[in-house]
């Protein structure tokens, strides 16, 4: 009788065996499928002689979010498929927040003179004043002209103070939306895309999503194997647009770890991050970014000789001196972008609690 049950459990067990082991090629082919499922987006781009686009990517000087600036940037100049000027809206130096100090190529002005002709893309990023006149006026003059006005994270802010966003879709920093959604009501408001294509206007979430939208816009001007090709050099896995925008939100836990890193102000230090020339700007901007978001610290890029220096791709960074810049300094490795964020979050829970960097993660809309 023993021997009888235990034929049969086993005559199950190897059923089931077979069952699972006959369905996972199954399984294999619709992961591949899903991978493959990518759609390249499209953008009408005004210079259809087969030249090289040019690409205006732009800051006030009164500050612009350090990632949404320097991310796209920097996957641009990697990419080699475009032409890119870097454009302030004054001459002198331009202060990013939550970090760093940059120069960029030429004013608003110098940029009309050299190309009257206009941008065929213009990179907006999150501004520390979204009204400024002068940002609005230039990209809704850019925009006139046919250039396609890409808003990362909340430079939405600023495409919807110039009025580009009424009648179209678009998408935002999750935190954000709300308050566009009751604000715009002419504006359809996509949940749960990491970015939004609609005609002449490009739209992301969060920080991290600057990555992805810049990929898929080298993508809309090169082929996707160029895209895939570069996405590999930075370590990037994937850069569709699927993202789950439910997973964001600030709740009492978050709120709790805010308050009281903001509150601590006697433990709050300085993050010292030394710099040389030919420092990746990718991996430097998500580093100062995340550090600069943990309220209990800023992040500042240093050098003993230098006052300023040139990244890997060409940016102009201002420095401080080392030699009397006091505070923390972690080990960082200035690598592949995700990869020296990854490091980043670990250094911040390892600092300065789970909480702090979960709270940094969902500021930066990156999925942990």
């Amino acid at each position: 009788m023993l021997h009888r049950i235990f034929a049969l459990i086993t005559g199950f067990l190897m059923m089931a065996i077979w069952i699972v082991a006959s369905s996972f090629p199954m399984v294999a082919i619709a992961q591949a499928a899903a991978r493959q499922a990518h759609v390249p987006i499209k953008i009408p781009l005004k210079n259809s002689a087969g030249d090289r686009p040019l690409i205006a990517i732009l800051a006030a000087n009164s500050g612009a979010e350090t990632t949404d600036f320097m991310v796209p940037y920097g996957v641009f100049m990697e990419s080699g498929v475009a032409d890119v000027i870097t454009v302030s809206t004054e001459p002198g130096i331009v202060q990013m927040h939550p970090a760093l100090k940059l120069r960029l190529d030429q004013t608003t002005d110098d940029f009309d003179l050299a190309h009257p002709q206009g941008a065929d893309i213009v990179i907006v990023p999150a501004m520390h004043h979204p009204d400024d006149q002068a940002v609005l006026l230039w990209i809704a003059q850019q925009h006139k002209a046919g250039a396609i006005i890409v808003g990362i994270c909340e430079g939405v802010r600023s495409l919807a103070y110039a009025g580009l966003l009424d009648g179209h879709s678009a998408t935002t920093h999750w935190h954000a939306m709300p308050g566009l959604e009751r604000k715009y009501p002419g504006t359809h408001w996509v949940k749960n895309s990491r970015y939004v294509v609609d005609r002449q206007i490009v739209t992301s979430t969060g920080v991290s999503a600057s990555i992805p939208v810049s990929l898929a816009l080298v993508e809309a001007i090169a082929g996707t194997d160029s895209a895939l090709a570069l996405a590999t050099r930075l370590g990037v896995a994937d850069f569709n647009a699927s993202h789950d925008s439910t997973a964001f939100r600030l709740g009492p836990r978050l709120l709790m770890t805010a308050a009281r890193n903001w509150t601590v102000f006697w433990s709050h230090e300085k993050i010292v991050l030394p710099v040389s020339d030919g420092v990746d700007e990718i991996a430097l901007a998500l580093t100062a970014d995340a550090w600069s978001r943990t309220y209990r610290s800023s992040a500042v890029a240093t050098h003993p000789e230098l006052d300023r220096v040139i990244s890997r791709r060409g940016l102009i960074i201002e420095v401080e001196s080392s030699d009397t810049t006091k505070g923390h300094s972690p080990q960082h490795h200035f690598t592949m972008p995700l990869q020296a964020l990854e490091t980043t979050l670990s250094d911040i829970s390892s600092r300065y609690g789970q909480r702090t960097k979960d709270f940094v993660a969902m500021q930066l809309e990156y999925p942990q």
